[in-house]
């Protein structure tokens, strides 16, 4: 700390300890023992102990490396993308995904991106969600499309159908309404 000390003036600055023989850390050209220095040192948020090496800063808060950790499978996230839910709980993207994700209304499985992409399509229709290969007419199985002549849907009766079997449906309704008056 290129100053001149006499041995007794030598000590920590919190608890007074003589430094003399001692591992003593500087300080804003001050000096601490060992303990005292440790507990100056900012502590991880996950599990408070104090962070001797590296720091990692992530939502206003600091972390060990191996400590900053996805909640759902424990990866370390350390240099790797992650999100945060409404309750800012830290996930790695493929659980945030698997947790968060609208689930198809035929397959039951979430709708996520594949391996290695970022975004994927999701279809709304009926306010239920479909992932693009699911999204058939429930009469015949048709892959329905936005694309195509009559590959369109055509729900009736909260069923999703495709434009033959819609078609169908009516005029099996139509003929039943005509019967019965």
């Amino acid at each position: 700390m290129e100053q001149v000390f006499h041995v007794e003036c030598f000590t920590c600055i919190t608890c007074h300890a003589r430094l003399r023989g001692q591992p003593f850390y500087a300080l804003d050209k001050k000096s601490y023992c060992e303990s005292c220095y440790i507990s100056t040192l900012e502590r991880c948020s996950k599990c408070s102990k104090p962070i001797l090496d590296r720091i990692l800063r992530a939502m206003g808060k600091a972390y060990h490396p191996r400590c900053f950790t996805c909640v759902v499978c424990n990866c370390c996230l350390d240099g790797v993308p992650f999100t945060v839910d409404a309750t800012s709980q830290i996930h790695c993207i493929d659980d945030f995904h698997r947790k968060y994700a609208p689930r198809c209304s035929v397959c039951g499985e979430p709708i996520m991106p594949e391996q290695g992409q970022e975004e994927t399509v999701r279809i709304v229709a009926l306010d239920r969600s479909f992932h693009v290969n699911c999204y058939v007419c429930e009469e015949c199985g048709l892959l329905l499309s936005s694309e195509g002549e009559g590959r369109g849907c055509y729900p009736l009766d909260g069923h999703i159908l495709c434009k033959s079997c819609s078609a169908c449906r009516i005029q099996d309704l139509s003929a039943k309404i005509s019967t019965d008056c």
